[in-house]
């Protein structure tokens, strides 16, 4: 199964390391700094046309983890994974 993320970027659901919704996330310093050290190491793919409102966790294998930057809520992504809709 897969969840899509936005900009025709769809990853497979058991990759999916959890959802977050950035605004409640970054208040704590250790998340921007997860954040600022992912995006220096290249692992982010913004995938928002406009701010982005989310991100999604994903592992593939043994490699560190890639953070997708997301403009749909982390409930809007919830609901997809579990109604399973694709749009």
């Amino acid at each position: 199964m897969y969840l899509h993320l936005g900009q025709s970027v769809v990853v497979p659901t058991g990759s999916i390391i959890g959802l977050f919704d950035l605004d409640n996330t970054t208040s704590s310093h250790l998340t921007r700094k997860f954040l600022e050290r992912a995006e220096q190491q290249g692992r982010v793919v913004n995938v928002s046309e406009d701010l982005p409102k989310s991100f999604v966790l994903c592992r593939q294998g043994e490699e560190p983890p890639t953070v997708y930057l997301c403009q749909l809520s982390a409930a809007t992504l919830l609901r997809r994974a579990e109604n399973n809709l694709f749009e």
